[in-house]
């Protein structure tokens, strides 16, 4: 019934259950009145205790996922049914092919989209059982620096500590930052830099910012998916580009410019989600070359920065240098390098820009959380971050031509194997959406290809995270799912 259960995962036995029961409930992979093994039945096939079961079934009682009926044993307790918007009976029809095929194996699910995709990666589960994560493992970032910063934070004044900060972010960091950009080859003085709650807020800052409703966002394709309901959110017409080895295919986007005259284009020129490539100079050129005689405002996320090995591993160019930042808008954070929890990014652009994005902001959410963005200056400032982004560069490094040489071993195919990042888009030469949904019978959350398309139409890609390819189960489930 569930995924392997790992004793030494941190999380107890007891605990592991129940997050695995309740969330095959919360996806309808159990239905409402379907009858839970009995607790030697369960205890037996998954190699625990009986009182194991009993204590984790108690607790699935206690919080409205099963109840117990007296001499018959423990049901999935009924869900109460919600009433469909019209969104969700347009997607009716599009689910009924997995509904079908989940009613044959006796579940109910639901579709697979990006919702259904970050949901389930902040569900908890153990990292070892997401390869489709977007993060590196807990245990491999610092966190005795965060927690050294964090403590000098809360020995400061603790007036400071309780008021708001100030729209355009906490000054000493803006100035760290400039510091930090200058190595990057970008000009940006600190009125020019404004805090966000990282790079997700930023694009919303900006979107909102630049574009009304009817106007049209490029976006590469493939590429990070949490934008394109956000941006579809805000009524803008939402068009990939496709995504090359070395940058976007220039004529498809010169052709697709001239059609739609977007507003912004948004692009990784430094480390592609999902692909890990990067933004060639002749690339570069052109694409800014487009953007003048087209019109619109190139949005460069940069948030894979420090996690790139410099151009003599892997030719890498930023728009933004080149540019200095007047047709481009830069962003970047450190969710993927110092603590996702810290939500700290950042905007780097012209002056005239910043200031409008400021009040922007200040109408949205006030301030950013300045005791994060005082704990991100603290580890910036003492020097010791350079050496953490230098470690996790090398333990990637140590993993990834291990990791594709398995890959290739169980069918899984990477055109031009990426010599950086944390990512592969490989190719499984089969639906992903089937698989990612037979991994999750299993509990390991996959990154079906479909989610990375504006698109969103059938692919037999998905990305796989070099750090959360460890655990011998996942290669087991996807060398048997490959292999038959």
């Amino acid at each position: 019934m569930l995924g392997l259960l790992l004793r030494e995962s941190g999380e107890t036995l007891i605990d592991q259950i129940v997050r695995s029961v309740a969330a095959r409930i919360d996806d309808r992979l159990l239905r409402g009145g379907a009858r839970m093994p009995s607790i030697r039945a369960f205890a037996a096939s998954h190699g625990v205790s009986a009182f194991t079961v009993v204590a984790a079934y108690d607790k699935l009682v206690a919080t409205g996922y099963l109840e117990s009926r007296r001499g018959a044993g423990f049901f999935v307790r009924e869900r109460p049914a919600m009433a469909l918007n019209a969104a969700d009976a347009s997607q009716a029809g599009g689910a009924a092919t997995a509904a079908l095929r989940a009613a044959r194996s006796g579940f109910d699910s639901k579709p697979i989209d990006v919702v259904w995709l970050v949901r389930n990666m902040f569900r908890q589960m153990p990292h070892q059982q997401m390869p489709g994560s977007g993060v590196l493992p807990p245990e491999w970032l610092d966190g005795p620096a965060v927690a050294n910063a964090l403590r000098a934070v809360s020995r400061q004044n603790p007036t400071l500590l309780l008021s708001y900060g100030v729209p355009q972010g906490f000054l000493p960091l803006r100035q760290q930052l400039q510091h930090k950009l200058a190595e990057l080859e970008i000009a940006a003085a600190p009125e020019q830099i404004l805090t966000t709650a990282g790079v997700t807020q930023a694009l919303d800052l900006v979107a909102r910012e630049f574009t009304r409703p009817g106007d049209t966002i490029f976006v590469d394709d493939p590429a990070w998916f949490l934008m394109f309901g956000s941006f579809a959110a805000l009524g803008a017409k939402v068009i990939g580009i496709p995504r090359l080895a070395d940058g976007p295919d220039i004529a498809r986007l010169a052709e697709l410019a001239a059609l739609h005259k977007p507003k912004l284009y948004i692009i990784n020129s430094v480390l592609h989600n999902p692909s890990s490539t990067s933004l060639s100079a002749a690339k570069a050129f052109q694409v800014l070359r487009l953007s003048e005689e087209h019109d619109f405002i190139i949005v460069e996320d940069d948030i894979y920065c420090d996690l790139h090995p410099g151009s003599a591993v892997q030719p890498a160019t930023r728009l933004s240098a080149l540019d200095q930042l007047q047709r481009v808008i830069y962003l970047s954070g450190f969710s993927k390098t110092m603590a996702a929890n810290l939500r700290v990014g950042f905007i780097a652009t012209s002056p005239e820009r910043a200031e409008r994005l400021a009040d922007r902001k200040m109408l949205s959410t006030l301030t950013t959380s300045d005791i994060g963005e005082r704990v991100v200056y603290k580890v910036l400032s003492e020097g010791s971050y350079r050496k953490h982004a230098d470690r996790l560069r090398a333990r990637l490094d140590g993993l990834r031509a291990k990791t594709l040489r398995q890959m290739e071993r169980i069918g899984l195919t990477v055109d031009g194997s990426p010599p950086a990042g944390m990512f592969v888009w490989a190719d499984a030469g089969r639906d992903t959406n089937v698989l990612t949904e037979r991994a999750m019978a299993h509990n390991l959350l996959l990154a079906p290809g479909s989610l990375f398309s504006p698109k969103q139409l059938p692919s037999t890609r998905m990305r796989l995270n070099v750090a959360a390819m460890q655990d011998p189960a996942v290669w087991r489930f996807l060398e048997r799912e490959l292999l038959k």
